[in-house]
């Protein structure tokens, strides 16, 4: 089998691995909406084993941390695309999320969370007082 060099195609290859390119982003490509009062979040990662995840918040930064297991030296692989070691990503919440009611749940290589609005950012309304009796001014 005859091979063609190219001297930066391995540099290449890393970039795509460390940036990710539009088709193939680097880690824990996500998908995010909103359905009534609760915002929804989930992340791909595959052939994450969950006791390797890890959720946290700080005010209002929710931090995704997962590791998947180096492949082993002994191998001699032909293409290793997938992310190995520990990976993260942020998610920058709004003012109006209860962050202390957030809930997650890992299924088929999918961790999806479910954030629901504060009670304080809900639409409400507002009774507006009347005051139908004219007072004197006193002069």
């Amino acid at each position: 089998m005859l091979m063609r060099t190219d001297p930066f195609r391995d540099l290449d290859r890393l970039t795509q691995q460390l940036f990710g390119t539009p088709a193939r982003p680097a880690v824990m490509p996500m998908d995010a909406w909103r359905e009534g009062d609760e915002f929804f979040v989930e992340l791909d990662l595959p052939g994450i084993d969950p006791d390797s995840l890890d959720l946290d918040i700080e005010r209002n930064v929710v931090t995704v941390r997962a590791s998947r297991p180096e492949l082993a030296p002994e191998r001699s692989m032909i293409a290793a695309e997938r992310t190995r070691g520990v990976f993260s990503r942020q998610l920058f919440l709004g003012e109006n999320l209860d962050t202390d009611a957030i809930r997650a749940d890992y299924r088929d290589g999918v961790l999806r969370l479910v954030i629901p609005v504060a009670e304080k950012a809900k639409p409400r309304k507002i009774e507006i007082s009347r005051h139908d009796e004219l007072e004197a001014i006193n002069a």
